[in-house]
């Protein structure tokens, strides 16, 4: 990869512009989509950098019918749609910014070293925070323990959240600080992990997590904007121009609003509310929240299913083939999920139900089957945040049903290490299906799950489309009969993901009427071997017509 450093622009945080004019974009390969998905390529792209939508796309002779348009010399530059995250997280990705970052670390001392070290760095920090480590990497393959940590940093409460964000590790200090002791119970969809004699270890699964996260420090507004400002940048560098932000707070949504309303969002945001808001009913009452820019729409809730394959956590029908006794854990009970995907549906928001495991699946198919009409079906769009591992038999369901997969590729070449262990072989057949999927007609919502995976738009293509990791491993792809054209790939992250949001005519496609969302980048991605998509990079990024980021070489 070359060195380069980027550049965020001044109106990194302004949404609008002093000198309107029509822009001829030329001498680019332009790829979009037409209104029945299909890929259309172009050399001139016509856009109006004041009202910010697409005019016309097409060759050279648009500059017969734009003769006062500002010309613009795309040298040469691949033209894609800005590209769609259908699951991310963006406070948490700001937050890991500032954090120590334990991702593919080889073992847990090389992740306590990483963590020593960062707390040296951070003398004036109360407590020591970090994410990413991930036992499957080590050769131990065992969860942590406190006894490490305590040893590096004994005087301040040290708080790691594993990789997929389902579970955390915490020093001595910490445990104590949150009151949990040998005694503690585990709480309902959570589990303390426990030494022989019954004591904690460290580490919290899951709704365990709750009795750390009570004595954390709160971050203040302005945390949260510089956290934000922080994601916004680093989103923008990897071209992308809109996220669904999947499960946010209360305080969160009324920052977006202000934020939307100042005219400082620097890319749209789709925003999920997190079922677990104490005050969800009052946002649902209020209706459905719509910036009329698209740069924030509120018409979704994130509701939590499972936990994560990784930690053990997802929800199976049978047990883990790597822990005989062990299905999982659901963190909302049958009953609660129920509750609030009725409550839901009926205020007309679209339910977003979080399920890795094939239990989870099974259970948040039963219930749009039961609680909603095929009318609220057909126009809520419902979905299914992950779909990793789905019994083959309801895999139909998704369809007939019209709930939408949203699914992340990198999670398959993240996970294809431990998948096997943790499933056997039969339950394979339905993970990570995103050809069975495409082949009964579902619409797949593309997308990250950044920070758990790194945000980077290309890994997520290059996996869709061979199924390997960056290495070219396994040889062939893993589970190689579930690869996607990269067509339907781009797809995913475009027209699709928009799709996902009731946001298809308006994002997505570059086509006239709409959004001037857009990016540039240093390849043609059809016209390069596949093993190298992961290495394409954003040059330019363009939201509403204007420049918003630009790579700048060293």
């Amino acid at each position: 990869m070359k060195h380069c450093k980027f550049m965020l622009l001044p109106l990194l945080l302004a949404t609008g512009t002093t000198l309107a004019e029509t822009v001829l974009l030329h001498n680019i390969t332009g790829y979009g989509f037409n209104t029945e998905r299909a890929l259309v390529s172009f050399s001139v792209l016509a856009f109006d950098d004041a009202s910010g939508k697409v005019l016309a796309r097409g060759d050279n002779s648009l500059r017969q019918h734009y003769t006062d348009a500002r010309l613009l010399d795309g040298g040469g530059k691949t033209l894609l749609p800005g590209l769609i995250d259908g699951h991310g997280h963006l406070l948490g990705l700001g937050e890991e910014l500032s954090q120590a970052d334990l991702r593919g670390q080889p073992s847990e001392e090389a992740a306590v070293n990483v963590v020593a070290e960062f707390a040296h760095s951070q003398p004036q920090a109360a407590w020591i925070k970090g994410r990413g480590w991930n036992q499957v990497l080590w050769e131990s393959n065992q969860f942590p323990t406190t006894a490490l940590l305590d040893e590096a940093i004994p005087d301040r409460p040290v708080w790691l959240t594993r990789i997929d964000g389902h579970a955390g590790w915490a020093n001595s200090k910490a445990l104590a600080l949150a009151g949990i002791t040998k005694d503690t119970l585990d709480p309902p969809g959570g589990k303390i992990i426990r030494d022989a004699a019954g004591n904690p270890t460290g580490v919290l699964m899951n709704n365990a997590r709750s009795y750390m996260e009570r004595v954390l420090p709160a971050n203040s507004t302005a945390d949260n904007i510089s956290a934000l400002q922080a994601a916004f940048g680093q989103l923008l560098s990897l071209g992308i121009t809109s996220v669904h932000d999947a499960g946010i707070s209360s305080e969160l949504a009324t920052l977006y609003q202000q934020l939307a309303a100042d005219g400082k969002l620097p890319l749209r945001i789709y925003a999920m509310l997190s079922s677990r808001n104490a005050d969800l009913a009052d946002w649902l009452s209020g209706g459905i929240w719509q910036e009329p820019a698209d740069w924030l729409s509120i018409r979704a809730v994130k509701i939590y299913g499972d936990g994560a394959l990784g930690s053990r956590g997802a929800a199976l029908l049978a047990d883990y083939s790597d822990q005989p006794g062990h299905t999982g854990l659901l963190v909302t009970q049958p009953d609660a999920l129920s509750q609030i995907i009725k409550l839901t549906i009926d205020a007309g928001f679209q339910a977003n139900v979080h399920a890795i495991g094939d239990r989870a699946n099974r259970l948040a198919l039963d219930r749009f089957e039961q609680l909603a009409t095929a009318e609220q079906r057909l126009a809520g769009r419902h979905r299914i945040e992950h779909a990793q591992i789905v019994a083959p038999k309801d895999i139909p369901r998704f369809k007939t049903l019209n709930v939408l997969p949203s699914m992340q590729a990198v999670h398959a070449t993240s996970d294809k290490n431990m998948a096997g262990d943790r499933l056997g072989v039969a339950r394979l057949r339905g993970a990570y299906a995103w050809r069975s999927f495409i082949d009964q007609g579902s619409i797949i919502v593309g997308g990250s799950d950044f920070p758990v995976e790194l945000a980077n738009p290309f890994h997520g293509l290059h996996a869709s489309v061979t199924r390997q990791d960056q290495q070219n491993q396994p040889e062939g792809g893993w589970l190689p009969e579930q690869r996607l054209t990269l067509v339907e790939a781009l797809r995913s992250f475009t027209v699709d993901a928009a799709y996902g949001a009731f946001q298809e005519n308006a994002m997505g496609t570059l086509a006239p009427g709409s959004w001037a969302d857009f990016i540039l980048v240093d390849q043609d991605i059809f016209n390069i071997d596949p093993s190298q998509l992961w290495q394409v990079q954003a040059e330019q990024t363009w939201v509403h017509g204007q420049l918003r980021y630009q790579q700048s070489a060293e």
